[in-house]
C-alpha cells in the first residue's frame, strides 16, 4: 500500500514540479516583467531606497503602532524566514552536481523574472486583505482569488481559494515542519556523532516543539519579532562565513563565474534531458528557494502595516533578491571554488560525499572541526526559522477554511507534529506535502495571471503619484472604507 502511494506521488510530483510547472511558474514572472514593462530594472533603486535602504531612516518600517499588525522589515523577515532555509544550502549543492554549473545561471535567470511574480502576489495581497474580528489582517492567495477572481468568476474564484488554503495547510506540516526538523535532527546528530539516536532524536523534538511554541502560539506578532531578530542574524553569520571561503579560494572566482556562464549556455545544457540539465536544475532551485508563485510568502506580507499596495510589492522584489541572487549565489561560489567539485560537471571528486556533507567538507576545510559545528548551526537556525514562518502559512489557510477558533487546534496539531519529524521516517509524507505544494502555484498562478491588468493599474498609479509626483487619486484598497482609510492617512503624511 505505501509503495503504492509513494509511486503515485512520485508521478504526481514529477508532473506538477515538471517542465509544464516550471514553464508556468517561469512563464508568469516572464508575463508580469513585460507588462510591467521591466519594473523590477527601471526602479530597482527605488525600490532599494523605500526598503532596506530605508531601515535605518524610516522607523515606520521596523516598528508597527497597530499591536494587531507588524511592521515592514518584520513582514519580511517572517517571509525569509520561510524562504530561507536548507534549500539554500543542500539544494544549491544539488542544483550543481545533478544540473552542473550552469544551473545556476538559470537560477538567477528565475530569480529574475520570478521578482515580479513576488511582486504581484504582494500587490494583489495587500490590495484584497481584510480584518478579521480579532482586528488582525488576513490576505493570502485565497483572499484575492475569491474575491478578485470571484468578481469575474464567482464560483471558480472560490474554489481555487479552498484549493489554495487546502494545499498550503497540508504542505505546512511536511516542507514546513518534518522536512525541516528532521534537518536540524541530522545535523545536530551528525556532529555531535550520534546519528541514529532514537533517545536524543526525541529530545531534540520535544525541544524544538518547546521552544516553537512559545513563538506559534503567540501568533503573528510573536512570530515576526522573533523571526526579526533569528533571520538577520542567521542570515549575516552565513553570508559572513561564505565570504571568507571564497575569499580564501578567490584564485578560483573567475573560473567558477567562466564554468557558470560557459556551461549554462552549452547546447547540453540547453537540450540535454526533457528540456535541458542545466535551465531544468536551475528553474527548480530557484522556484524552490524564492517560493515566487507559489503564494506562500504573501500571506505574511499581507499582514503588514503598509498602507500602499506596491511598496509591500517591493519588499517582495528584494526578498527574491537576498534569497536567491545573494545567499543562493554565495553558496554556489562556495561550491564552485572549493576544488572538491568539478568546473565542468559539477560533480564531487569524492562520490561519498552528500550534498551537505560536500558543503560540510567545505567549511571544514576552512574553519577546522568548527566548520562542522557552523554548518549544524546554521542549518538549525534556518530549519527553525522556516518551521516558524510556516505555521503562520498554515494558520491563516485554516482560518480561511474552517474560522478563528479551527486556527488554535491547528497550531497546537502543528506543534504535534515537530516531535513525530524527528523521531519517525516521514519521508513519504515529505514528499506528499511537496506535492501539496506544488500544487499551490496552480490557482495562485491562475489568479496572477488574471488579474495581472489590475495589477499593473496599481503599479502605473503608484509610479505616478509617488515617484513621479503627480496629484490623483490612490488606489489602496478594493474596499471602499480600507481605500477611504489608507487614504486619509497617506494624506495626513
Amino acid at each position: 500500500m505505501i509503495e503504492q502511494i509513494e509511486q503515485i506521488n512520485g508521478i504526481i510530483n514529477g508532473y506538477i514540479w515538471g517542465v509544464p510547472a516550471l514553464t508556468l511558474l517561469i512563464g508568469t514572472g516572464i508575463l508580469m516583467t513585460l507588462r510591467t514593462k521591466g519594473f523590477q530594472f527601471r526602479y530597482f533603486k527605488h525600490m532599494w531606497d523605500v526598503t532596506i535602504g530605508a531601515v535605518f531612516k524610516n522607523k515606520d518600517i521596523t516598528s508597527s503602532k497597530d499591536k494587531n499588525s507588524i511592521s515592514q522589515f518584520q513582514a519580511l523577515c517572517t517571509a525569509l524566514s520561510a524562504t530561507i532555509g536548507t534549500g539554500n544550502i543542500t539544494g544549491i549543492a544539488v542544483a550543481i552536481t545533478s544540473g552542473g554549473p550552469g544551473a545556476i545561471f538559470w537560477m538567477w535567470i528565475a530569480a529574475i523574472v520570478g521578482m515580479m511574480t513576488n511582486f504581484s502576489e504582494n500587490v494583489l495581497g495587500i490590495f484584497y486583505r481584510r480584518k478579521n474580528k480579532d482586528g488582525e489582517w488576513c490576505g493570502g492567495a485565497m483572499y484575492y482569488l475569491e474575491d478578485g477572481l470571484g468578481a469575474k468568476f464567482k464560483t471558480l474564484g472560490k474554489v481555487l481559494a479552498v484549493l489554495f488554503a487546502s494545499f498550503a495547510m497540508i504542505a505546512s506540516f511536511g516542507i514546513g515542519n518534518m522536512g525541516q526538523v528532521s534537518s536540524i535532527k541530522e545535523s545536530i546528530l551528525t556532529a555531535a556523532g550520534a546519528t541514529g539516536n532514537v533517545t536524543a532524536s526525541i529530545v531534540i523534538g520535544l525541544v524544538i516543539m518547546f521552544l516553537a511554541g512559545l513563538v506559534i502560539l503567540g501568533g503573528i506578532t510573536r512570530i515576526a519579532k522573533a523571526n526579526e531578530k533569528i533571520v538577520p542574524a542567521m542570515a549575516g553569520v552565513y553570508i559572513l562565513g561564505a565570504i571568507i571561503i571564497i575569499v580564501m579560494h578567490s584564485n578560483q572566482i573567475i573560473p567558477a563565474f567562466q564554468a557558470i556562464f560557459s556551461h549554462a549556455l552549452s547546447s547540453e545544457a540547453i537540450t540535454g534531458g526533457t528540456l535541458g540539465t542545466a535551465i531544468t536544475w536551475g528553474f527548480k532551485r530557484g522556484v524552490f528557494s524564492n517560493e515566487a508563485g507559489l503564494g506562500s510568502s504573501v500571506i505574511v506580507h499581507s499582514a503588514s502595516n503598509v498602507k500602499e499596495p506596491v511598496v509591500q510589492g517591493l519588499w517582495g522584489i528584494f526578498e527574491v533578491f537576498f534569497d536567491t541572487i545573494i545567499v543562493c549565489t554565495l553558496t554556489a561560489l562556495v561550491i564552485l571554488t572549493s576544488g572538491l567539485v568539478s568546473l565542468e560537471t559539477g560533480v564531487p571528486f569524492n562520490s561519498d560525499l552528500s550534498s551537505l556533507g560536500l558543503v560540510t567538507e567545505i567549511f571544514g576545510s576552512v574553519f577546522g572541526t568548527l566548520g562542522g559545528v557552523f554548518l549544524a548551526v546554521a542549518i538549525t537556525l534556518f530549519a527553525f526559522s522556516t518551521v516558524l514562518g510556516w505555521s503562520y502559512y498554515g494558520t491563516k489557510s485554516c482560518e480561511y477554511l474552517f474560522g478563528t477558533k479551527a486556527s488554535q487546534v491547528y497550531k497546537l496539531a502543528f506543534l504535534g507534529v515537530v516531535v513525530v519529524g524527528c523521531v519517525l521516517d516521514a519521508s513519504l509524507i515529505i514528499d506528499i506535502s511537496d506535492t501539496f505544494n506544488g500544487f499551490m502555484a496552480i490557482p495562485n498562478l491562475i489568479g496572477v495571471v488574471t488579474l495581472s491588468g489590475l495589477v499593473v493599474k496599481i503599479t502605473n498609479n503608484y509610479v505616478q503619484r509617488v515617484i513621479k509626483k503627480k496629484d490623483i487619486e490612490p488606489m489602496l484598497s478594493n474596499f471602499a472604507d480600507l481605500q477611504a482609510l489608507h487614504a486619509k492617512e497617506i494624506a495626513e503624511k
